[in-house]
Parts: structure tokens; sequence; C-alpha cells
């Protein structure tokens, strides 16, 4: 079967997405273990606080898309399942409320705890449970003078925020966490304005559970993937011209020399608008594609895990469904 040497591209024309037609990999190559090996390769691109960007290099697209549903739906986390609501005179409604309370993030690690059984009490245990009470009641101020007109100096508790929230410790909990460890992930979450005589008095009880239930227990806040750009000049471009080529790309893809001459800075971060094509004496200048088996795959958390946690939780989620795979064929 021919073989191409160079990397499989899909080009971007202005009306459509052409594949290489010297490519064969994508629909007609059967899958080796020994090939996929030596072309996989994972590489970090960036892990900071704004989150994880690596690349995943020589992988089919069904794979790139189980870690992305992976990440997103089957990696555990914490999130309050019950709302008990013993008092609530505030303007929000009981339902209303309970909702906001459930999509509070949580600091808890998941990997420390278990699901929830049918067999387990209706409060659940310390092995599988958090609880925490909200208590706030709104008065004003007696200090408040008369000229002040702010409602932080005449209200006392006029915004409640998930800093309110207290954790109760079930059985030995207290001496294995911390508050600062099972609490919420931001104290400054605002969950409701109160005015006085308004007051709330909850319990709240979190479980582990699956983004693919609700996405109150997704552990991400984002995951997603793209295909990395590449573009190619096949011509010479100066002058008015290049500064308007530079003008179609994203910011930092196309560069000018000294010579107000254009090249082609950094293809990675190429939004694909295809906006050169507008331009009919720029539209042959370009030739625009994607590598077909190159995955850009950006992580956020939501910040119980780490994004880098998160990816190896969903390789280990994913070999778990492999190997209960085969079992099955075995077994037949």
């Amino acid at each position: 079967m021919p073989k191409t040497s160079q990397q499989p591209l899909l080009y971007m024309e202005e009306y459509r997405v052409k594949q290489d037609p010297q490519d064969y990999g994508l629909a007609d190559e059967v899958f080796n273990i020994d090939i996929f090996k030596q072309k996989l390769k994972v590489t970090i691109v960036r892990n900071d606080e704004e989150g994880l960007e690596f690349d995943l290099i020589g992988v089919y697209p069904a794979i790139a898309n189980a870690f992305r549903r992976l990440m997103l739906s089957e990696v555990p986390s914490m999130a309050i399942e019950k709302v008990y609501i013993y008092n609530n005179t505030s303007i929000i409604q009981d339902e209303v409320l309970a909702h906001r309370m459930g999509l509070l993030p949580l600091k808890a690690d998941p990997r420390l705890f278990t699901y929830r059984t049918e067999e387990s009490p209706e409060n659940g245990t310390e092995q599988d449970t958090l609880e925490y009470e909200l208590k706030v009641k709104c008065t004003r101020r007696k200090d408040a003078s008369k000229d002040q007109s702010t409602f932080d100096e005449i209200y006392k508790n006029h915004k409640v925020f998930s800093g309110h929230l207290k954790w109760l410790p079930k059985g030995k909990q207290g001496q294995i966490y911390t508050e600062s460890s099972v609490g919420c992930i931001h104290e400054d979450i605002l969950i409701a304005q109160l005015r006085p005589g308004h007051e709330m008095d909850l319990r709240l009880i979190a479980v582990k559970g699956l983004g693919k239930d609700h996405a109150k227990f997704s552990p991400v806040a984002t995951a997603y993937y793209r295909l990395l750009p590449l573009i190619k000049l096949n011509r010479e471009v100066s002058g008015k011209d290049a500064y308007l080529l530079q003008s179609c790309f994203s910011p930092g893809v196309i560069g000018i020399d000294e010579n107000e001459n254009a090249y082609v800075k950094d293809a990675r971060y190429d939004s694909g608008s295809r906006n050169v094509y507008r331009y009919s004496h720029l539209a042959d200048a370009v030739t625009l594609a994607r590598v077909r088996d190159h995955y850009i795959f950006t992580v956020e958390s939501v910040g119980a895990l780490k994004p880098e946690v998160i990816f190896i939780e969903a390789v280990k989620v994913l070999k778990k469904k492999c190997r209960s795979f085969i079992d099955e064929i075995e077994a037949e």
C-alpha cells in the first residue's frame, strides 16, 4: 500500500477541506500496534495556572476524542448532591438555591472517597460522603450611621459567599482532612444577596460522581483539542500585501522581516479563519493545512485535580474499559 513520507495533511481550501491524495492512512491503513507505538508521542507545551496544553501525536481521531470525552464525563469528582433546606427567607427559590449549591466546586480529592451505593445509609459514611452547613442571617449594623450609603456599611452578611460554608466532619474525617482541603475551591463565589430579616439555614451532602450523570461532577472547566495548523508561503509577499496578509491571521502567526517580506512566524495558534481567501491577489500565495494526526489538547481544571492528573485518570479509565472488553471477548 502506498505510503507518504510527509505528515498526513488535510488541506483547507476556500470552500472545503480536502485530504492529501497521497495519504491513504485515514481510511485504509490497518491498525498495527508496533507502528502505533513508534508514532505515538506526547509533548507538554504549557502547564501553568491557566491550564495544561500538550500535543498528542500519531493517534487516530477516535482515540483523541476518547480522551476528551473521558476527561469531561468519566473522571470522577466530588459535588453537592443533596441540599436540606431548614430555612430560606431570601428571594431565591428553594430549588434554584439547591441548584446553585450543587454547582459550587469543591477541593476534595475524589480518589480518597468511594461511590455511594444502595446499601449506604441515607446520610452516608465517612468513606463516601462530605457534609457541610450554611447558616447566614442578615442584620442591620448597630454602628451604622445615617450618612453611610453602601450596603457593606449598613448591613452585616448581606452577601452570602461560598466561604460561609462550614464543613461538618463525619466519623474520623477530622483526623484525616482539614477544612481547607475539602472546602470550596474559591471562597468568594456569590451565592445570594440578603436584606435584614433574610436568613439561610442549609445542610449539604456531597458525594462522588461522574460528569455523564451530571455536569457538576465534571472535573474540567474545559477540555478540547484541535489539529496542528500548517501554513506554507508559495511565493514572496512584501510591502502592503505583507501587512494585509499578516492581518488575515491570528496575531503572531505571520511575521514581517526588516525587508518588509512576510514569513510564517508561528502557525501553531492560527484560528483557521481562512480570511486570506477574501483577497484574490493573495489566495494563491498561501497553502493552509492541518496535520491529521497531530492533536493540540487544552485542559483547564475546575480545581480539585490538576489538569495533568485528570488526563492520567482518563488514561486509567480507558485502560480499564479496554481490559473489560478483552475479558468479554476471551470469555466467548
